[in-house]
């Protein structure tokens, strides 16, 4: 049964408790799905490319650059305001 508080100023009922609680409710829900949800599609490795051409030693794709080392690839982070773009390659190796 709904809990209801009495106005003392004018005589009315509120029932503001329920509907509070019913919007805390929702926004938790909403978050909470929100947070377990996939949003988009995963992309695929953007310097898959140019990491296959044993030839390219270096080479970007908007966000990182990543040059090839003996001990395997190294790449930086991305900016917090990067544009992925197709990956290309920077710098060939003998060149």
């Amino acid at each position: 049964m709904a809990e209801t508080q009495a106005n003392p100023t004018d005589g009315t009922v509120s029932r503001d408790g329920p509907l509070a609680l019913a919007l805390a409710a929702l926004v938790a829900g909403t978050v909470l799905l929100g947070a377990l949800l996939p949003g988009h599609p995963a992309r695929p490795h953007a310097a898959a490319t140019p990491a296959e051409d044993a030839a390219c030693i270096e080479w970007s794709d908007g966000c990182r650059v990543c040059t090839r080392r003996p001990e395997g690839p190294a790449c930086s982070l991305p900016g917090i305001a990067c544009t992925l773009k197709d990956a290309r390659c920077l710098r060939r190796a003998g060149g």
